[in-house]
C-alpha cells in the first residue's frame, strides 16, 4: 500500500473526445470529457476538424478536472497522456499539451498505451462506491471500432494478446450495419437501440470458422450485404419494415462470435476472471451475455460502467498511476504513436 496520496492528471485525445481526469492513487477525484458531434453528418470521424476541436477543448477541460477535484496544477504528482494509439493529429494536441505542461510546471511525464488504459479500468476506484477488482492473472474481452482481441493479464504491465481479429473489428461491423441499413453515425448505439425492440432469430449470417482465439469480421459484413441486396430486390421496403428485427439477429450474431472464443480461452486457460473494454462494452446486449455466460460458468466478471467504456481519461489516470509506482515515467522526446506493432 502506498502511504503517499499520488495526484495523477490524465489527458485522453486519441479521437474525438477531449477528456481530463484526476486519481488520487485508485480513486477518481474527477472526469470531465468534451464529445464532438460535428463527425455525425459524415458518418465517421473526421480527423482534421478532430484536431481542431480537441485544440478548442483542452484547455478548458483540464481546468475543469482539477478544479472539480478541488487540486491545483502544483499539487500534481505526475501527468498521465495517451501516447497511441489513435490519429495522428488528434494525438499530437494531447501530446503537445502535456508535454509543455510538464516544463512549464517540471511535474513528470507518464505515456500510456490507449488500449492497456481500457484493460486496467476495473482497478479504477470510486468514492462511496464498492469496488471489486479483478484478481491476475484475468482475461479481458477489448471490443472498440477499431480493435477486437483477448488479453491475457498477468499483472498492471504484463499482457499477452491471445487471441486478435485477422481482418475487421467489430465496432466497425456494427458501424457498417448502421450504414448499410441508412440508420445513421455512430452505428454501433444505433443497433443496439434497434435490437431491443426486434427478434434475435429472426435473419440468419454466415458466421466465420477461423482457428484459435482470433476473430473475423468482414465474412459477416458481406454476408449482411448480400442479405439486404436479396431482400430489397423483393421488397424495396424490406429495410424498414424489419429493421429492428434485422439488428437484433446481426448483433446476436456478433455476440455469439465473441463469446464463443472468450469461452473457449476462458476453459482451456483455466482462468474464471473475465472483464470487458471497450467502446463495444457499451453494447447492452454484449453486457447482458457475458453476465448471463459468467454466473453459468462460474466466473467473475467485471463490467465496466457507461462511463469507462468509452475513451476517457480515467483509464489514461489509473494506467498512469501504476506506472508511476514503478518509476516508469515518459521522455519529452517522445512522439506520439498511431498504431502499435502488437
Amino acid at each position: 500500500m502506498n502511504s503517499k496520496e499520488v495526484i495523477i492528471l490524465g489527458i485522453e485525445s486519441s479521437c474525438d473526445d477531449t477528456s481530463a481526469a484526476v486519481l488520487k492513487n485508485e480513486y477518481l477525484a474527477s472526469s470531465v470529457i468534451a464529445s464532438q458531434s460535428v463527425h455525425a453528418q459524415w458518418g465517421g470521424v473526421v480527423p482534421e476538424l478532430a484536431s481542431r476541436a480537441h485544440q478548442a477543448n483542452i484547455v478548458p477541460v483540464v481546468d475543469t478536472a482539477l478544479k472539480q477535484a478541488g487540486v491545483t496544477i502544483d499539487q500534481i504528482d505526475a501527468i498521465a497522456y495517451t501516447v497511441g494509439p489513435g490519429l495522428l493529429g488528434s494525438l499530437l494536441v494531447g501530446t503537445s499539451f502535456a508535454k509543455g505542461l510538464s516544463v512549464s510546471t517540471s511535474k513528470p511525464l507518464v505515456q500510456v498505451n490507449h488500449l492497456q488504459g481500457h484493460i486496467l479500468s476495473p482497478f479504477i476506484k470510486q468514492y462511496n462506491k464498492e469496488n471489486n477488482t479483478p484478481d491476475f492473472p484475468f482475461l479481458t474481452l477489448l471490443v472498440s471500432g477499431g480493435h477486437t482481441q483477448i488479453v491475457k493479464v498477468n499483472d498492471f504491465y504484463d499482457f499477452q494478446i491471445i487471441g486478435t481479429t485477422i481482418d475487421d473489428a467489430v465496432g466497425e461491423a456494427f458501424d457498417k450495419c448502421s450504414k448499410m441499413m441508412g440508420l445513421g453515425y455512430p452505428g454501433g448505439p444505433i443497433v443496439d437501440k434497434l435490437a431491443k425492440e426486434g427478434d434475435p432469430l429472426k435473419c440468419k449470417f454466415n458466421l466465420p470458422k477461423v482457428d484459435g482465439y482470433d476473430y473475423s469480421f468482414s465474412g459477416i459484413k458481406t454476408s449482411l450485404l448480400y442479405f439486404l441486396r436479396d431482400q430489397l430486390a423483393v421488397n424495396e421496403n424490406f429495410i424498414e419494415e424489419n429493421k429492428a428485427d434485422i439488428c437484433a439477429s446481426f448483433q446476436k450474431s456478433l455476440i455469439d462470435i465473441l463469446l464463443k472464443k472468450l469461452i473457449l480461452a476462458t476453459k482451456q486457460t483455466g482462468i474464471r476472471e473475465v472483464s470487458i473494454g471497450g467502446g463495444v462494452s457499451a453494447n447492452s446486449g454484449l453486457r447482458e451475455r457475458i453476465a448471463e455466460e459468467g454466473e453459468k460458468r462460474g466466473w467473475r466478471t467485471f463490467i465496466p460502467e457507461f462511463k469507462f467504456t468509452t475513451d476517457n481519461a480515467a483509464m489514461i489516470a489509473i494506467s498512469g498511476y501504476y506506472k508511476y509506482l514503478k518509476g516508469d515515467f515518459g521522455e519529452l522526446t517522445a512522439t506520439a504513436i498511431t498504431r502499435f506493432s502488437k
